[in-house]
């Protein structure tokens, strides 16, 4: 495979994705929008549909079979469900043995310590969790590395996944549960608030349409209030709420309903639940 541009410095030569889905989906394409050559990246998949849509539309080259598309690759991206990760990393171990790979993780749950038994020869690996708004560019990724994956291939790593959005280091694995509660499945909270502030409108004689236009165009400014203000999220709601005014008001039954619990509450079971992912593909 032909080297990524000079213009990426950190970019590596060649990369293998092993699972060719929505996430490993999306960041090819982030890739290729960045620049990457579609001939560095290579994906395996043992889906024929897939395989052949990733062809078509990035330029890819495309294999069934993992070891097939790990060969001679500068990082492997795993980007396969916890429940299959133990026997695809079996299925080219020998092949990264002899390579040597950085392997990159991005399944939800599945340990550093996992990986590096299940593959051996003591890679350097990074653990990753991004969500989907990388499917626009728009992901939040936290990441954390052993202690094999030198500055460089740290750095390989945060280009590929900063391609897709956001990067951030974690300094323990333990609080990768908590990122992927966080910004892995906050997505979906964010989905179910929307909902359910059009639900509330259409109950109040908003027509439906109007209603999903009000409530997505509001989330979004406020979401890039956060981002681009810079300001703590506790400071643009006191800008916005009048004492005794209407966002008061809301904020008032947001509290009597214990809204702050029902969050923690949430990222606790989220938070638990990729532990015992963990804990059951061991």
């Amino acid at each position: 495979m032909p080297p990524m541009p000079d213009a990426h410095s950190s970019m590596p030569t060649s990369v293998a994705f092993v699972g060719g889905g929505n996430m490993a989906r999306s960041l090819i394409g982030a890739l290729v929008r960045a620049g990457a050559p579609a001939a560095s990246i290579a994906v395996a998949e043992p889906n024929a549909e897939l395989r052949a849509a990733l062809a078509r539309d990035f330029g890819v080259a495309v294999h069934e079979r993992a070891r097939d598309a790990v060969r001679g690759a500068a990082v492997v991206v795993l980007a396969v469900k916890p429940q299959v990760m133990k026997a695809v990393c079996a299925e080219f171990a020998d092949a990264a043995a002899a390579t040597r790979p950085m392997v990159v993780s991005i399944a939800a749950g599945i340990r550093i310590a996992q990986i590096e038994a299940w593959l051996g020869a003591d890679l350097p690996v990074v653990r990753a969790m991004p969500n989907t708004p990388a499917l626009i560019g728009a992901g939040a990724t936290g990441l954390i590395a052993n202690a094999a994956a030198d500055a460089a291939q740290r750095a390989q790593a945060e280009a590929i996944l900063g391609t897709a959005g956001r990067t951030v280091w974690i300094e323990r694995e333990e609080l990768m549960d908590t990122v992927t509660a966080l910004s892995g499945s906050g997505p979906a909270y964010f989905f179910l608030l929307v909902e359910a502030l059009e639900d509330a409108a259409v109950a109040q004689g908003l027509p439906r349409e109007t209603a999903r236009a009000l409530a997505a165009q509001t989330c979004l400014g406020a979401g890039r209030m956060l981002v681009e203000d810079g300001e703590p999220p506790a400071r643009l709601r006191e800008r916005v709420t009048s004492p005794g005014g209407t966002t008061a008001a809301a904020l008032d039954a947001f509290a009597a309903g214990d809204l702050r619990g029902l969050v923690a509450g949430a990222l606790a079971a989220a938070a638990q639940r990729g532990r015992e992912l963990s804990d059951r593909y061991a």
